[in-house]
């Protein structure tokens, strides 16, 4: 059964702070298990106050969780999650860690995010291409390549392949933008993006046992800024906020972060990101940071170690320069993961760095960085 936990006037602040817009006062602040061993920032206008370093969904599996209870003890409060990772056996875990404690839920923030609402975006456009005669497919194709080569999205320095595969979501989600100007008015406004949003979190409730998310990202992992214009994301998101299952609106984006931000920031309605932020990439977000902390937004960093570690063979080894570049900026002997996330903590406007804390030892470490301030050295 989900918990039926009090939420006191929170979620009637956080609806009132979103419909007023960005320039609206923002919620009282808010600490969930503040402890002393921890360090806290601020997640923009939401007034949540997180961990520095917050517990990543990829590892969390309904099998390998049970370490999080260390995460806990020294002031962890922020778990992150989706259904596509583990087709939802990362809630189930999370929702095992609460145990059904209404208490156990108060102690944390949970996010969870809206898995495939690109692919399916993506389909639809396809949908009507594949009808389309082969002349003007082929200048369609042309179009989306342009595109991609004028945004500099692949750009070596500024796209990483984090995980297997990412390069290749590119092509269908640029077809879909290509085709947009002629196409929009059979794709916008379809149910079928409401009714997936919708089913997506109340799966995502009853996975973990709880009435509603702190945050929902929306979409998860978008490929481009245009992504973002879908009405339906943000009626469906109100009509979820009303009736208490979603607090706060936020997004995610690995391929293209510094875009993604930037026209999240210009919409207004969302209140904070998750992006690819890190040692490599950097210069190329600080100005979209700088915008969309201007606004109001909350900004949390993601695969910030995976430029110098990572769990993907395909992607191994990793190439030495890029450690040689993070041990010159930050000085110690710590492990580069280490380094990276302390690195991108010396950002004020970064709230914090999303971990994958794969087992108690992930834990104690990763953790360990948290308020620690160092000069940085040049690169």
């Amino acid at each position: 059964m989900p918990l039926r936990i009090t939420r006191r006037d929170l979620l009637g602040q956080a609806g009132a702070a979103f419909l007023a817009g960005a320039a609206s006062a923002a919620p009282a602040v808010q600490w969930r298990n503040r402890q002393t061993s921890m360090a806290y920032r601020r997640l923009g206008r939401t007034g949540l106050m997180i961990s520095e370093v917050v517990s990543g969904g990829d590892p969390i599996r309904s099998d390998n969780w049970q370490h999080l209870e260390l995460g806990l003890e020294m002031g962890l409060n922020y778990l992150d999650m989706a259904p596509g990772y583990g087709n939802g056996d990362c809630e189930v875990a999370y929702g095992k860690l609460l145990g059904g404690s209404s208490a156990k839920r108060e102690k944390v923030f949970l996010t969870t995010k809206i898995s495939g609402l690109t692919a399916l975006r993506n389909r639809l456009y396809k949908e009507i291409f594949d009808g389309l005669p082969g002349a003007r497919q082929e200048a369609l194709r042309q179009r989306a390549a342009e595109l991609v080569r004028e945004r500099g999205i692949a750009k070596p320095g500024y796209l990483f392949e984090y995980f297997p595969g990412q390069r290749g979501q590119i092509a269908p989600s640029y077809l879909s933008i290509a085709m947009q100007p002629e196409y929009a008015h059979k794709v916008d406004g379809s149910a079928r993006f409401r009714e997936f949003i919708v089913k997506s979190v109340e799966g995502s409730l009853q996975r973990i046992g709880t009435d509603y998310f702190d945050i929902v990202m929306c979409p998860h992992g978008a490929l481009a800024p245009e992504e973002l214009d879908m009405s339906e994301i943000i009626e469906t998101f109100r009509r979820l906020q009303q009736q208490g299952k979603v607090r706060f609106l936020g997004v995610t984006s690995h391929t293209d972060p510094a875009g993604v931000l930037r026209r999240a920031a210009a919409l207004g309605h969302y209140d904070c990101a998750m992006i690819a932020y890190n040692v490599i990439n950097g210069g190329y977000l600080e100005h979209a940071i700088q915008e969309a902390v201007a606004r109001g937004m909350g900004v949390i960093a993601m695969k910030v170690a995976m430029p110098v570690a990572t769990h993907h063979k395909s992607l191994q080894p990793i190439p030495q320069w890029r450690i040689d570049k993070l041990n010159r900026l930050v000085p110690g002997g710590e492990k580069p993961p280490l380094k990276a996330y302390t690195w991108v903590l010396q950002n004020p406007n970064v709230t914090a760095v999303i971990s994958n804390l794969w087992d108690a030892t992930f834990v104690r470490e990763n953790l360990s960085v948290a308020g620690r301030k160092v000069e940085l050295q040049p690169a």
